[in-house]
Formats: structure tokens, sequence, C-alpha cells
């Protein structure tokens, strides 16, 4: 089989590349490059002994798709393509609505018009109600209510998705609700390269371990969890990836848009994280409690029961393997793919 994957240079994107590859299947990367870089392709082949297609495109562009999919034969689509950063959407509405949602039309349009069938949605748990009670959160627990457009532009997306798959019964469409996706390759090659001050916790805490940021700031001590930081659902990347091979498995026999949470279903504290942490690179991180960030819930995770049972996904990998491998890809690469 061959797989179309949108923004297949990325973080998540590359590791999947890589689980595609290893289970002998075709893979045709498009990316703009925007926040990615083709490095991390060369990696893949180089951790993998194995080639993938490359087109430098904007999944936006109408005439570059139909490009690409008439010179490919191409059996399912993994949608990762878009911007994903929380507080910039927050200052570029326009740009992230006009980009996440025209990305994801466009390539529908392009797979209709191509007779592709199965598509596979990068989406988030950010979809989830930040005002449910329980912070255990299962597929069918309330969604919108999103704090930022990027988080709306993921809601919108499933809402898009989940019409079109009712108007065309032929369509497979698995949209995969991540938790927060840490770690790398255990190779070292591929990993997380935010630009910029990272925006998500273990890239912020491997920063100030190599020495590129002085202190992680932790925003409250006193919410009603084990060790009074929030709580979250840390998935290493590699497990992840192997989820989206469950998932075009999935796609391939069965019809309609079906929903799965992606994490481990084991939350993890900050202060959780920065223990392992320190514990990988060997010396302590320093670290300052300030007040709390609005908005932040004191525990969310998701709930893994129904992935399991019709994906038979279930990870593997420990919270100290996660840190493991980040701080690996961290001391050999630190300045990511920028040499």
């Amino acid at each position: 089989m061959s797989i179309l994957i949108t923004g297949g240079a990325g973080f998540i994107g590359s590791h999947t590349c890589v689980e595609l590859l290893n289970k002998g299947y075709e893979v045709i990367v498009v990316d703009n490059l925007i926040n990615s870089h083709l490095e991390s392709l060369d990696r893949v082949m180089q951790i993998t002994g194995k080639n993938l297609s490359f087109y430098k495109a904007d999944v936006c562009s109408y005439d570059d798709m139909i490009r690409i999919f008439s010179e490919n034969s191409i059996d399912c689509v993994i949608h990762f393509a878009g911007l994903k950063a929380v507080g910039e959407s927050v200052a570029k509405p326009l740009e992230y609505y006009r980009n996440n949602l025209e990305s994801t039309l466009n390539l529908l349009a392009v797979m209709k018009q191509s007779n592709v069938r199965n598509f596979v949605f990068s989406s988030s748990a950010t979809v989830y109600s930040g005002d449910n009670e329980m912070p255990l959160c299962e597929e069918t627990s309330r969604t919108g209510s999103c704090t930022n457009p990027y988080g709306w532009t993921k809601y919108m997306q499933e809402v898009m998705l989940r019409d079109i798959s009712k108007a065309d019964l032929e369509l497979s469409i698995v949209l995969l609700r991540y938790f927060n996706p840490v770690g790398a390759h255990s190779s070292g090659l591929i990993g997380e390269d935010p630009q910029g001050i990272p925006n998500n916790l273990m890239p912020y805490i491997s920063q100030v371990a190599i020495g590129k940021l002085a202190c992680l700031s932790v925003y409250g001590d006193d919410y009603p969890t084990p060790d009074g930081t929030g709580v979250r659902d840390y998935i290493h990347v590699m497990d992840l990836a192997k989820g989206h091979v469950l998932a075009v498995e999935y796609a391939t026999h069965n019809k309609g848009c079906e929903v799965f949470n992606l994490g481990t279903g084991k939350p993890c504290s900050v202060l959780e994280m920065v223990e392992s942490f320190s514990k990988a690179c060997e010396k302590p991180i320093p670290y300052k409690i300030v007040s709390r960030r609005p908005g932040d819930l004191p525990t969310v995770y998701s709930d893994t029961k129904k992935a399991e049972r019709i994906l038979g996904f279930k990870t593997e990998k420990t919270l100290d393997d996660m840190c493991r491998d980040g701080w690996n890809w961290q001391q050999k690469n630190p300045n990511g793919f920028r040499q």
C-alpha cells in the first residue's frame, strides 16, 4: 500500500514515516517545510534503510495536490499538515482558520476526484470541552468550548469530516485525538525541533537541561493533585506513530467515520516529569513555581479502552523511556536540525 503523508517532515509525521516504512508501506511525503526540516526525512531513510518520495508543496494548493495524486497511486492519506502553536493561533486567528480548514477541504476535494477513499486525521485532545467535570476524556465526552483558535480548527475539521463521511458512504475516516506526544526515536536521529521558545513541557525541560534556557516555570503548585502541579497524559511519539499504522489498517477495512483517543491513560504531573528527566540527564532541572495560567485544568487524561479494543492499540513506553529518548535527541542535536 502507498500512503500519502501531509506534514510528514514534522515531529509526529517523521516518526510515523519510520513505522510505516518498517511495516513495508510505500511513503509519499508532502510538506512545505515552513515548520519542519527536510533533514528529518533524510534521517528517516537512514534509520529505516528505505526510500520515500518527497514533494515540497502546500496542501492548500489544489494544482499541486492534483499533480501529486496523478503521479502516484495512493491508497490512504494521513493528514498532519497544519499550523499548530496555541499562542500564535490567538495572535493570528485568520491565518490558522484559513490554513487549517482550507488545507483539509482542498485535500478531500482532490481525494474525491482521484478516488482515494481512506483518510486518517491528526486531531487533538484540545477538542474536549474545557469545562468537563471529569478529568478522564472518553471519545463520547463533550467537545467544543475550545479555548483558542487552534483548538477550534481541530474541532471544526472533525465536524466537517463527519458530515462529509455521512454524505459519501464509501469514505473511511479515522479521527485520532492525541494527548501530549513527547520523546524521540531511540536512535536520537529524529525528534521534536520547536522554533523559538518551546510551548510544550518536555522540549522546555530539554532546553533547560542542555543550558539553552535558564529555568523551567511551573504554573501553579496548589492544584488538587498529588503534588499540587498540573497532571496530563504524555505519550511516547513512537507509540503514537504505531497508532497511526493501526489506524491505516482499520481505515482500509471499515467505512464511515470513527474517533479514537491516543494516549497512555496514565496521568503524570509536571514535577514527576521534571524528576524523570533529571534522572535521564543525571542532573537537577532548575525550576520555579509561578502563578497558574488562566484556563489550565488540574488533571486531563485519556480513556484508551476504545483504541485498545478496536485498533489493538496499547502503549509500551514508560515516562522514563520518554525522558531518556527525549534527552538523547537533545544531547545529539542541541540546535535541532539546524546545525
